[in-house]
């Protein structure tokens, strides 16, 4: 029973981001309450993530260096050119072309390894990249924000690097350990955490739209059509990776879902934590949005597989 209810959880993230949105919309007092915890919620978040994780995906990694590679680059290449190239299209203020920069800046989500799976995509290939783009964004996610953003606005590249190291490879690392070292006394409970993520990421998502209710209801269309072009930009040029890379079918949609799909929640705390709440506005509405797209993507690809 309680598994079922915990993947229930986790396969519905749109709908508690969405519910989340919208509590934090109407009654912005509820979630207010929760902005000195952002950061130990979004280590949760990782800490639950942790146990998604198993020895088998690393060695993954090792075995098929190349492709994962590959896959890193593109991740890493497209989002963050594309989340500074909005800001310029759009000429956006600045607080908002430094949170689509760090939208793009971040690592894949882990929300996208559940849509790989529908999509019948390759979801080791997708937990590999997932996995390989967050232990390294304490640099990368640092490193291209300072790139794109520090002609406009001071980066403080090391702060940023610790508080992502705390936030987000320390608490998966405990994750992971604590699995592996209790995991036959507490296997029953591992789908717990996972729903215990998605949860906690949908509160971030409300609390940012809570933050910014006045802002985002007088400027939301020119913000949504800029989500939705990070987003297609990702989708669609993740996915020209895998054709230039010469990847098989499967290979190409799991791309294409890394790539346009971010842990926006991350940045999110981040941009709470150092730069303005306002500058959360981006991740918080890319978070809805890449898991719509990405899940119509993978219905359509889904049925594609079982006409072919």
């Amino acid at each position: 029973m309680i598994n079922k209810i915990s993947n229930f959880v986790t396969r519905n993230i749109l709908v508690w981001v969405i519910l989340c949105g919208v509590i934090g919309y109407l009654y912005p007092p509820v979630l207010v309450k929760l902005k000195p915890y952002s950061d130990w919620l979004f280590s949760l978040t990782m800490f639950g993530i942790g146990f998604v994780l198993n020895i088998e995906d690393f060695v993954y990694v090792f075995k098929k260096f190349y492709i994962v590679l590959l896959g890193t680059l593109a991740q890493f290449l497209i989002m963050p050119l594309g989340g500074w190239l909005v800001g310029k299209i759009f000429n956006l203020q600045p607080f908002l072309k430094l949170g689509f920069i760090l939208t793009g800046s971040v690592p894949g989500a882990m929300a996208s390894n559940i849509i790989s799976y529908l999509a019948k995509a390759d979801v080791a290939y997708s937990i590999s990249l997932t996995t390989t783009s967050t232990f390294l964004s304490p640099i990368l996610t640092p490193f291209f924000t300072y790139v794109y953003a520090s002609s406009f606005i001071r980066i403080e590249f090391w702060k940023m690097f610790l508080s992502i190291l705390k936030m987000v490879v320390g608490p998966v690392l405990i994750g992971i350990m604590i699995k592996n070292r209790f995991k036959n006394k507490i296997h029953m409970l591992l789908n717990i955490f996972p729903a215990m993520s998605t949860i906690f990421i949908a509160f971030i998502c409300g609390l940012v739209v809570a933050l910014n209710k006045n802002y985002i209801s007088s400027s939301s269309l020119v913000i949504l059509v800029a989500v939705a072009m990070l987003n297609f930009w990702g989708l669609g040029l993740g996915y020209l990776a895998g054709i230039i890379y010469s990847l098989p079918e499967q290979q190409k949609r799991t791309l294409a879902i890394e790539v346009g799909m971010q842990n926006a929640g991350l940045g999110a705390v981040l941009a709470l934590k150092h730069f303005s709440s306002e500058t959360a506005i981006p991740s918080a509405l890319f978070a809805t949005f890449c898991v719509i797209t990405a899940s119509i993507l993978a219905k359509l690809w889904s049925k594609r597989n079982t006409l072919t």
